[in-house]
């Protein structure tokens, strides 16, 4: 994980061409929310993805960083006032309360777009086939969009004025956060030329880890240490947010994280890829995280 964290910082770190005439209040402002650390889950499953079907990771590293804008640009915007209203990310204060709401914003915008940018840079550089990049944009375009993540968001803040069934969290927390690494997966098999049963095999295990990810997140909101957190807990209890927890309670939601991903685990087992293993590590990594 050390290793991908660092070989996706330092593409980030130099995601705008020199040649580029940006305003530097705009990079700056990207940057800050961009390289304020993080576990980089989405790029490393992106990669990962690509290498249990054989494929190489430079190829896959442009996609990579591309997730990381769009996840980095939703992080902003959610934490605006007009949203969360948070003052702090990863332990550092929020993007807009270092740039302003119109800075922030615009960084958001900036950072979405150029995720764009970044992916056809997989064809031009590393000659990944053509039809296969114009999927990957038709995919993000498609999981982070209206049907994705930003459904996931409205319906998020809908909620907030009363949420009466765990089917409508579980709405939420699939198109919210899974559907974003149901693409990081599914990119990385379309860089890597899997078989379309793969892709589904890849698509399912995103679904399954993204929901348990999610409920564990609702977990940790109880029993999480603030200092790896970098945020304050008891947050979702403080703001009436329902949860996994507030519906079936703590014990069944950790038991339904472990179910999760155990049924995430078989089927990248059963998947016939050529380098499963890291998909496998990572599932249960995430299950037994404390931040």
């Amino acid at each position: 994980m050390n290793e991908i964290i660092d070989l996706v910082s330092k593409e980030l770190s130099a995601m705008l061409p020199r040649d580029w005439d940006v305003p530097a209040s705009l990079k700056e402002s990207m940057n800050y929310s961009l390289m304020a650390g993080g576990k980089r889950l989405r790029p490393l499953l992106t990669i990962a993805a690509c290498e249990a079907g054989g494929g190489d990771r430079e190829a896959a590293l442009p996609v990579a960083c591309a997730v990381e804008m769009v996840h980095t640009y939703s992080l902003i915007h959610d934490d605006l006032p007009a949203m969360d209203n948070d003052d702090f990310r990863r332990g550092k204060p929020t993007n807009h309360k270092v740039y302003g709401e119109a800075g922030a914003i615009l960084a958001g915008d900036a950072l979405l777009t150029h995720a764009f940018y970044s992916i056809v840079q997989t064809s031009r550089r590393y000659g990944i086939p053509a039809e296969r990049v114009l999927s990957i944009v038709e995919d993000l375009a498609e999981y982070s969009g209206p049907r994705g993540m930003v459904g996931g968001q409205v319906a998020d803040m809908e909620g907030e004025q009363g949420i009466t069934s765990l089917e409508q969290l579980e709405y939420i927390h699939l198109h919210k956060t899974s559907d974003l690494i149901m693409f990081s997966l599914v990119a990385g098999g379309r860089v890597a030329g899997v078989t379309d049963a793969q892709l589904n095999a890849l698509q399912t295990y995103g679904h399954h880890i993204g929901l348990a990810f999610q409920i564990q997140d609702d977990v940790l909101d109880i029993t999480g240490d603030e200092a790896k957190l970098g945020k304050k807990t008891q947050s979702d209890v403080k703001q009436q947010k329902v949860t996994y927890p507030y519906f079936i309670g703590l014990e069944a939601s950790i038991a339904e994280v472990k179910r999760l991903t155990a049924e995430a685990k078989a089927v990248i087992a059963e998947g016939g890829f050529s380098n499963p293993q890291r998909l496998l590590e990572i599932a249960d990594f995430l299950m037994v995280r404390d931040h």
